[in-house]
């Protein structure tokens, strides 16, 4: 039997009784969708979810969020409890991949759909050697700076920075004018310190994916000069960022930048909806600056979320049809504008309308994009490469540590359990 015409003969679908032409509807198939994204219901009951019921009535869709901090530990409750939503929204990497190693993910390799995306966009949900998905890939996030316009005006900046010379320049500028804090950005969570920090502009020195893969294959270390030089950056950032910044959380640096006060905004594209609830917020973005003039860009264009499909749901056939509609250029485009900064990961020309997240998709065409340098296989041990780069790329920016020990501890820490081609 056929994908599509089990689906006919589900309980989902529509049955039409042969020669009379009239169309008897079963009791709609209701799904669940399992998130991490409690703020973005509003837009999945009032945009996405019409979307797809209105072309499927016998298919009725919940979107059923929970608090991102307690995603992980609740769905994975749930899955070994068999009270799983039908649909799973699946971080990136190492968390998804072990769900599916653990049989609670469907295969959706020959999913109708999935050839909509290559195999850079599925990275992410797929196993090591490439040969299984089990994740729809639905968006990424791209890192780079959030500007407040006024602020450049302010300082009589012009455009912004493409070196980092012009970078320091610029915040030197900001920063002696005195109206603004030069650079938001905060220690104090950790993470957004190699999120918004090292990995943000860390691939114009290890050029992208060449570098990635090498700490993988063990060509590169941590402590080699291309990754060592971010690391020196961050240490240059201390004199331009707010009185306090270690006490400083990321949502203190949102509150920052939305109200006014900061110049510049090392970002993920994710901030963009956040920092437009303030109508008055005149601002733009630019590129992670490159090292110096005429040198190739690359930009972190993050595989960040995706969707599977529990194994165990009852509504396989109807689940299936929901997630090769979130493969379509229809879904795409929905999501992409629904929430800007999130960008598509399809073949399809999806056209961005907000004008800071088109910013930020036009480096596309002109950078070459990569992904975090430690999210793929490199995490999977103790201690957690990721959660490490985190410690010491704000204690790099705090200055209590130089930038050669902090890459030093980093690859000591890798070579302490990692082997290259073991994993």
């Amino acid at each position: 039997m056929t994908f599509h015409k089990s689906l006919m003969l589900a309980g989902a679908s529509i049955a039409l009784l042969a020669g009379m032409g009239t169309a008897y509807a079963a009791d709609p198939v209701t799904l669940t969708i399992d998130s991490w994204r409690p703020d973005d219901l509003p837009i999945w009951q009032d945009k996405i979810l019409p979307a797809f019921m209105a072309q499927h009535p016998d298919i009725k869709v919940v979107f059923a969020p929970t608090a991102s901090t307690e995603y992980n530990a609740s769905l994975n409750t749930k899955l070994q409890g068999g009270s799983a939503a039908d649909i799973i929204t699946c971080r990136p990497f190492d968390a998804s991949l072990q769900l599916f190693k653990d049989g609670y993910l469907t295969d959706l390799t020959g999913l109708p759909g999935m050839e909509n995306f290559n195999d850079t966009a599925k990275v992410a949900w797929s196993t090591d050697d490439g040969k299984q998905t089990f994740c729809v890939p639905m968006a990424s996030v791209i890192h780079g700076f959030i500007y407040n316009k006024d602020a450049f005006a302010d300082a009589g900046i012009t455009a912004p920075p493409v070196t980092m010379d012009e970078f320091y320049a610029d915040l030197d500028k900001i920063k002696a004018k005195g109206t603004y804090i030069p650079l938001d950005i905060g220690t104090h969570d950790q993470w957004e310190s190699a999120t918004m920090g090292y990995q943000n502009i860390g691939p114009n020195y290890w050029k992208g994916e060449a570098g990635r893969k090498g700490l993988i294959a063990g060509t590169a270390k941590l402590t080699d000069p291309d990754f060592l030089a971010p690391l020196t950056e961050l240490a240059k950032w201390k004199p331009y960022l707010a009185d306090g910044f270690e006490a400083q959380t990321d949502s203190d640096s949102t509150t920052i930048f939305q109200t006014g006060r900061a110049a510049i905004y090392p970002a993920g594209s994710w901030a963009i909806t956040s920092f437009e609830q303030n109508p008055d917020l005149k601002m733009a973005a630019f590129a992670p600056p490159v090292p110096k003039a005429g040198d190739k860009c690359y930009i972190s264009d993050h595989v960040d979320i995706a969707m599977g499909l529990n194994a165990k749901s009852p509504n396989q056939d109807a689940a299936k049809v929901f997630l090769s509609w979130v493969a379509s250029d229809e879904f795409q485009g929905l999501y992409a504008n629904s929430l800007p900064g999130f960008f598509p990961l399809s073949s399809h020309t999806i056209a961005v309308t907000d004008p800071v997240a088109q910013q930020f998709v036009s480096w596309r065409s002109t950078c070459e994009g990569t992904i975090r340098s430690a999210y793929q296989i490199l995490s999977r041990g103790t201690p957690n490469l990721e959660n490490e780069m985190w410690v010491h790329s704000a204690n790099v920016i705090n200055g209590t540590e130089t930038p050669e020990a902090a890459a030093k501890a980093l690859q000591d820490g890798l070579d302490s359990w990692y082997k290259p081609g073991a994993m």
